[in-house]
């Protein structure tokens, strides 16, 4: 369910197998003169790239794409790899000896064959109290109108390095009615991460705002029942929409509070520091924490990332 959090900004779009299951050479398989070698902030697999066969579903087939099959990786018990959806460009630098090579995603190749519309993917989420559950959902080349409620807000890619490398855009986080979190400025929607990170400030002005206080076991922000009983939304700024991140949206699930080595007794919160002060040009992380609540597309064609409400962005589940 929870993904590790990728530091490395060039190595988070390729698709790869063989963490768990070896990869099995068919006649659809063909092996390339190239070496993979992809880090991420938990974990990181080297291997041989392969083109080969790659079915979605039904009617979404990708003939020779390009994956990576590990043959030695580390970090990724009980997964057998990734399917990456990033913008292409990330994965730039992780062959060799073709250091320089953009390696196409499948939302690519499946656009440049006909197979899809638009070259885009709506990607749906929900709050989850289980450590396994399926209850996502990825529509290839277009949305799926059924897993949001009005309309969809799109804001335009940043251009600002570096999280022009990955789904990068603007926004600012106010928290209650008035208090300011995070003026306007750049970061990235990332599928690949597990909590909502904001520039240390404005991870100041949170703890300030909330009374919470990090937990040396869990590494997390802690708040007392009482402070819950206080805590109000943030509100996301993006294109002018606000998008409410309710009190309970901001909580760790407490049903998996022992899963991270944590007290079943207490309240954890999914705002975490990015370790940089306003100003890097990466001063936000939208992942999986975020992504629970809002519907989000990918939208390659037209350089932009969309968000819509749901029907869990209210949910009490946590």
């Amino acid at each position: 369910m929870y993904c590790p959090k990728p530091t490395n900004p060039n190595f988070s779009s390729n698709t790869w197998v063989g963490a768990g299951t070896p990869y099995k050479i068919t006649s659809t398989s063909t092996k390339t003169s190239e070496t993979v070698s992809v880090t991420y902030g938990s974990g990181a697999f080297l291997g041989t790239e392969y083109t080969d066969q790659v079915t979605i579903a039904p009617g979404l087939v990708i003939p020779h794409q390009s994956i990576g099959v590990a043959s030695d990786s580390v970090g990724f018990s009980g997964t057998d790899g990734i399917l990456g959806i990033g913008p292409a460009l990330l994965t730039q630098g992780s062959l060799y000896p073709d250091y320089t090579a953009v390696v196409p995603t499948i939302t690519d190749n499946a656009y440049a064959l006909g197979l899809i519309g638009a070259n885009e993917v709506g990607i749906s989420f929900q709050p989850t109290t289980s450590l396994e559950v399926l209850n996502g959902e990825l529509s290839w080349g277009g949305t799926d109108s059924s897993k949001y409620t009005g309309s969809i807000t799109y804001a335009s890619l940043t251009s600002t390095i570096p999280a022009s490398f990955y789904w990068g855009i603007n926004q600012s986080i106010r928290y209650g009615t008035s208090t300011s979190i995070l003026t306007s400025t750049v970061g990235i929607v990332d599928t690949g991460t597990t909590l909502l990170y904001i520039a240390t400030d404005a991870y100041n002005r949170y703890c300030d705002a909330t009374g919470a206080v990090l937990d040396g076991v869990t590494g997390l922000l802690r708040i007392t029942s009482a402070q819950y009983s206080k805590l109000q939304s943030l509100f996301f700024i993006i294109n002018g929409t606000p998008f409410e991140f309710t009190a309970n949206a901001q909580l760790w699930p407490r049903s998996l509070n022992t899963a991270i080595g944590g007290s079943s007794s207490n309240i954890y919160l999914v705002v975490a520091d990015m370790g940089s002060n306003t100003g890097s040009g990466l001063d936000f992380i939208n992942g999986y924490a975020f992504l629970e609540r809002f519907y989000t597309v990918f939208d390659t064609a037209n350089k932009r990332v969309g968000f819509a409400n749901t029907p869990y962005t209210a949910a009490t589940s946590n």
